[in-house]
């Protein structure tokens, strides 16, 4: 089964001409069509969607001759409706579908005899061309070369090592501020009480990793219901998370620090206006969700947020449970990318399609960072017109970034842990794209992050004989000397 992404690029009669382009499915074993618009021929578009042509009866005489024309699909073949388009003297053949967009499939000797182009095309996108540009159409087909290299990739790059490097040392700081708090060990013991709530032990990663497998299968299952409870979700958890941001930004400028008192309790008013605007955020977030042009950048930011409160919030209490629970999620992002295509009946990756939206789902879930893709292509039109990266990709080498910056402020080592680890994971990125550009496939990015995270972190502790420390972690810990 061959299907082939392509264009069809659609001219108006007006002055200045209006254009727009269209994702088309072709079947390359069939035609071949011209890489760049200078070669392409320009042909006067028929809207014949009334009839699905598939006896010549239904089409009056002379109407399709030297068009293009575009009928629905259904009631016959491609083959059945490309024969009878040839014989009425049609130079192009469009097959509007109300489905979503598959392969083309039919046996290449039966189509020795059709000579003209036939492509299938959303009848969403036939009905858009009317609005915009008219009922007189000229288009024409061509399909661009996929590009070596998306430069949104270098954003996307951006974003993610500057969140992880950030996350990580905002959980330096936070455990700095708390060695530093800490006079007695009466008071030490009460402070990391508190903390075990937030704390990762190898039993609560276990578990952690078992809901992350139960929760993507009910996603894959039940998504058109569990999609708005997940955007719910993260609209509360990202409003708290960019108001604990941006109030520990806050918190370090020394003026503007108005009080009021409320039921014996004193707060700050700017703080007050903060929660407002941070749950403004997330609610013009949640209402302009689908609104392509730039409801990604407050998602990112949203996004970004979130990601960098997890890192900080959760702590991993030793090496021990990094390597558990890298490991485990390294498995499950390998098995749920590539092994269940084996297991779906459609033979598409539960993870890809989840993070596309099975089924053609509009609503999306609000779990990766997005950026739009800068370099025009079919794929732009026809798939996701943005390059994606989990969160999780962000999150989860970002816990392990956390815990070595801690420890560096722990054992006070000069950082060497968290840079060391900040660049692996910089490397295990830059490898995650350029095997993206060589496969031409979605990659589980944690199957490079891991490896060259926990590695790098290994070398460090075994090169400076901490290993020991390193792996058991808190139990190390070292009292703060002023």
């Amino acid at each position: 089964v061959a299907g082939d992404e392509g264009v069809l690029h659609a001219s108006g009669n007006g002055v200045p001409p209006v254009t727009k382009d269209y994702c088309i499915i072709y079947n390359s074993n069939w035609v071949s069509l011209p890489k760049t618009l200078d070669n392409a021929t320009f042909r006067t578009l028929e809207n014949l969607t009334s009839t699905v042509l598939c006896s010549s009866s239904e089409v009056p005489s002379g109407l399709m001759k030297d068009k293009a024309v575009v009928v629905m699909r259904g009631n016959c073949t491609f083959l059945e409706k490309a024969r009878i388009a040839q014989s009425l003297g049609a130079k192009m053949l469009l097959i509007a579908s109300k489905s979503r967009l598959s392969a083309i499939s039919d046996n290449k000797t039966d189509f020795e005899d059709v000579t003209l182009p036939i492509a299938l095309i959303r009848y969403s996108d036939i009905v858009d061309m009317q609005l915009v540009l008219g009922n007189e159409v000229n288009v024409t087909l061509y399909s661009p070369p996929l590009p070596e290299f998306d430069y949104s990739m270098v954003v996307i790059f951006l974003i993610a090592v500057f969140t992880v490097a950030l996350g990580g040392y905002w959980s330096g700081v936070a455990e700095l501020e708390n060695l530093k708090a800490v006079a007695s060990p009466g008071e030490r013991e009460t402070r990391r009480k508190k903390e075990e709530n937030v704390t990762f032990t190898p039993v609560t990663v276990i578990l952690f990793v078992v809901i992350c497998c139960v929760m993507l299968v009910l996603l894959y299952f039940f998504y058109k219901w569990l999609v708005y409870v997940i955007i719910s979700v993260f609209c509360l958890a990202s409003a708290m998370s960019l108001y604990n941001c941006l109030a520990a930004l806050i918190g370090e400028i020394p003026f503007g620090q108005c009080r009021i008192t409320c039921s014996n309790k004193t707060i700050e008013v700017r703080l007050i206006f903060l929660a407002m605007f941070c749950i403004a955020a997330a609610v013009v977030w949640a209402v302009f969700r689908n609104e392509d042009r730039w409801a990604w950048i407050l998602q990112d930011i949203l996004g970004v947020a979130f990601c960098l409160n997890f890192i900080k919030t959760l702590k991993m209490p030793n090496f021990k449970s990094c390597v558990i629970l890298l490991g485990l999620l390294l498995l499950y992002d390998v098995f749920f990318v590539f092994i269940t295509p084996f297991i779906t009946k459609n033979g598409a990756s539960i993870m890809v399609e989840v993070a596309a939206g099975p089924f053609g789902n509009s609503e999306k879930l609000p779990v990766v960072i997005r950026v739009p893709r800068l370099e025009h292509s079919a794929s732009t039109l026809c798939d996701l017109p943005f390059s994606l990266l989990g969160f999780g990709d962000i999150i989860v080498p970002g816990l392990l970034v956390a815990y070595c910056r801690r420890f560096d402020v722990q054992t006070r080592s000069s950082s060497v842990y968290y840079i060391s680890c900040t660049i692996a994971y910089a490397v295990g990125m830059v490898l995650t794209f350029i095997v993206l550009a060589l496969m031409k496939m979605g990659q589980p990015a944690l199957l490079y992050l891991v490896p060259c995270t926990l590695i790098t972190s290994s070398l460090i502790a075994w090169r400076r004989k901490e290993m020991k420390k390193f792996w058991k972690g808190s139990s190390y810990q070292v009292g703060w000397m002023p």
